[in-house]
């Protein structure tokens, strides 16, 4: 699988730990789509269960849902591959996580669960089925980074490091999976969390983007060691980020 066309359906491409999917729990949908649609370029198709995928180029990048229960939070979740998800699942829970949804089939397209690591930041698990995950990342309007906010690194990469660790440490490993303090960039008071990053061309363009959809900008852009980066929220309150990738000098 080449990075920026990873549909994959053919093979495995995915190794154990590896970013393959995100989905976003949101009120409304069709405002969703509205938003993200116009922010990212991306055409929609519906899915298992009323679940919205979206489309970049034709191929999956995200999916969009309605909350089942509106206690629940408006949220992007990622979800990590695994050839075993009850097994991973396990693990999970005996290296000091909890198990939030116990794997469920997803139909024919794999079987997910729900779980969190020692400080309660929620991550999904995905085994595949006939959908392998994305169809295209690490382009503008894909998914190129996760990056986990928490107030303890150092239990952090214990827990992912022992769960994941060919696909952070391995040999060729490439992630798309960063840890760092809840302070960096939020308030020291904000719960561990993932935020999941999108690629744009120009993070100041799109951050005029989210503001004209009626988004929001939590954090203004900020430079890391992978590229420039602002926090923001949809105009339903899902948090994500943009990322502007550094230019390449020769």
């Amino acid at each position: 699988m080449a990075e920026n066309r990873a549909s994959g359906y053919g093979e495995d491409v995915y190794g154990e730990g590896v970013p393959c999917w995100v989905d976003a729990q949101l009120p409304d949908v069709a405002a969703g789509k509205r938003f993200y649609g116009e922010l990212f370029g991306w055409t929609f198709e519906e899915s298992y269960g009323g679940s919205t995928w979206a489309l970049a180029d034709g191929e999956p990048v995200a999916a969009l849902a309605r909350k089942a229960d509106g206690r629940m939070p408006t949220v992007w979740t990622v979800y990590f591959a695994t050839p075993d998800v009850e097994g991973l699942a396990d693990r999970v829970w005996a290296a000091g996580g909890q198990v939030v949804t116990a794997p469920l089939p997803v139909g024919d397209l794999g079987t997910a669960a729900l779980v969190t690591d020692p400080e309660g930041a929620v991550f999904g698990l995905w085994e595949p089925g006939t959908h392998r995950g994305f169809g295209r990342r690490h382009e503008p309007g894909t998914f190129v980074w996760a990056e986990l906010y928490t107030r303890d690194t150092e239990t952090a990469n214990t827990f992912y490091g022992g769960l994941f660790h060919d696909a952070l440490f391995g040999p060729g490993a490439h992630p798309d999976f960063g840890r760092a303090p809840v302070s960096d960039v939020f308030p020291a008071e904000m719960p561990s969390h993932f935020l999941v990053h999108f690629r744009v061309e120009d993070c100041a363009a799109a951050l005029g983007t989210v503001n004209r959809l009626g988004g929001r900008i939590q954090a203004p852009p900020f430079e890391t060691s992978y590229g420039r980066v602002a926090v923001v929220t949809d105009n339903q309150g899902a948090s994500f980020a943009l990322l502007e990738r550094w230019k390449t000098v020769l």
